[in-house]
């Protein structure tokens, strides 16, 4: 019979799913990461959020392993290349949070541009300004995405509703084109977006991948987005821009370091900055967490664990 050990809270669903197909699974959300390497020996499948990292001293001690499952989209902090030197599959769920994360970047789109987080702070605080907290219109727009994969493409498609160009550019695709989404050259992005939003996963070579030249080569001032990862964006770069007036707003859901207690004096001088900025708006990297996501998420894990097993 295969194993599987669970070491993060999933949603129930996903358990009787592998019963049925004789997957014995060992849920044990509460296992510190000392007691996953512990136990690890016993098992074909590893099922996580994002608990600890998947690196080779873990699977070295795991000689039955056959899968890694990974509740969620990224997977920055599975060490791909062992796995596949292993032959171990690796199995995410991006089209369990997609549709989470498309309207979430378009709930701080629309809150950036129509001043929603400022005009409500200064109403409880008995301030009625009108002038002040006048808003854009998106259909006005052009946004330019970069990264057009499960989560781009979702946002683009909330995006047709409001009638504004959109333009995508991915430096792993080709022909990804459609309905929703102009497929364009960086270059002609650069020049003519109004918006720019990431949907880019994390890996060596995008982390840190935006600097001062990058944000430079745009053409005009630009509403940001940032719901992949902080690390594609440096605080400082962000703090840079949003000073000179180059970004007319930020929309951040994930930062450079998320442990907040832990930030180096650089990023502490920049957070600082930012978190009294009227031009940034903040969520807790939740974009791709709702209620139906948790749900969403175990069940495609728990379809695609199952089509390892049947043929």
């Amino acid at each position: 019979m295969i194993k599987v050990l669970i070491i993060d809270k999933m949603h129930e669903c996903i358990v009787p799913m592998l019963e049925e197909v004789n997957i014995h699974v060992d849920y044990l959300p509460e296992l510190t990461p000392e007691k996953v390497h512990d136990k690890i020996k016993d098992y074909e499948g590893l099922i996580l959020r994002s608990k600890m990292k998947v690196n080779i001293e873990l699977m070295d001690k795991a000689p039955r392993l056959r899968f890694i499952a990974r509740a969620g989209a990224g997977v920055d902090q599975i060490d791909e290349e062992y796995l596949k030197r292993r032959n171990i599959s690796l199995i995410n769920a991006p089209e369990g949070n997609r549709d989470a994360v498309g309207e979430h970047a378009l709930g701080m789109l629309l809150c950036l541009m129509n001043k929603l987080h400022i005009a409500d702070r200064e109403i409880r605080s008995m301030q009625w300004n009108r002038e002040e907290n006048r808003g854009r219109e998106l259909h006005l727009c052009t946004v330019g995405i970069i990264g057009y994969g499960n989560m781009g493409r979702e946002f683009a498609k909330r995006l047709k509703g409001f009638g504004c160009r959109v333009l995508a550019f991915d430096n792993e695709k080709t022909g990804y084109g459609d309905e929703y989404a102009k497929e364009v050259s960086l270059d002609q992005l650069r020049e003519e977006a109004d918006v720019l939003s990431f949907h880019i996963p994390l890996n060596q070579f995008n982390r840190y991948l935006v600097d001062e030249e990058y944000f430079k080569k745009f053409r005009k001032p630009f509403y940001l987005i940032n719901l992949a990862r902080g690390e594609v964006i440096p605080l400082q770069i962000i703090k840079k821009f949003i000073e000179s007036g180059k970004i007319l707003g930020a929309g951040l859901d994930v930062l450079e370091n998320e442990k907040l207690n832990t930030l180096t004096p650089e990023q502490k001088e920049a957070f600082d900055y930012l978190i009294k900025s009227d031009n940034v708006l903040f969520s807790p990297h939740v974009g791709g967490w709702t209620v139906e996501s948790y749900i969403r998420i175990s069940e495609v894990l728990g379809k695609k664990i199952r089509s390892l097993f049947i043929n």
